[in-house]
């Protein structure tokens, strides 16, 4: 499997950059799987989560997501069916984990970075609170949006060679 097609595609962005929708679409394209880690999380654990949400919380249930996602791209990979990850991967050792782990299977990655201004990733959030529509799961507010710009980290155009990356934007 090692220097064919990616067989492992990563996807990120900023906050409201269209991750799921992209996501999606490259699975379709593919003929992949798409994962997203809001679909995951809601059906399997915001019903249950405390409120105000707890950061320590969530991430242990996105590790648990996480874990038995891996579980369904190793089956995948033994399939050669690719697999299109949209877990938000804001920070570059979290897609180099994902790329690393396509490895041992045998795999390669490839990043997709959706490079949106912020001030329109904030307007495309807005418009997705409002409308409910097809890739909506949780109602950002501002607060969380800011939250998490300041943990976002951009891909480097080392990150980028390593991955085999493309910009989409």
């Amino acid at each position: 499997m090692t220097g064919g097609a990616p067989l492992v595609h990563i996807v990120t962005g900023g906050t409201g950059a269209g991750k799921t929708s992209y996501a999606r679409q490259l699975a379709s394209e593919l003929s992949g799987v798409s994962f997203s880690i809001d679909d995951w999380m809601v059906r399997l654990f915001w019903m249950d989560s405390p409120q105000p949400i707890s950061f320590e919380w969530t991430m242990e249930r996105i590790a648990r997501c996480e874990a038995q996602i891996r579980h369904e791209i190793t089956a995948l990979m033994r399939l050669n069916v690719p697999s299109v990850l949209d877990l938000g991967f804001t920070k570059a050792a979290h897609r180099t984990a994902f790329a690393e782990f396509a490895l041992t299977l045998g795999a390669t990655a490839r990043l997709h970075w959706l490079d949106i201004p912020a001030d329109e990733r904030w307007r495309r959030v807005e418009g997705r609170n409002r409308s409910r529509s097809e890739t909506y799961a949780l109602d950002v507010d501002r607060g969380m949006f800011d939250f998490m710009e300041t943990e976002w980290e951009s891909p480097t155009p080392d990150e980028m060679a390593a991955l085999n990356g493309q910009v989409v934007g």
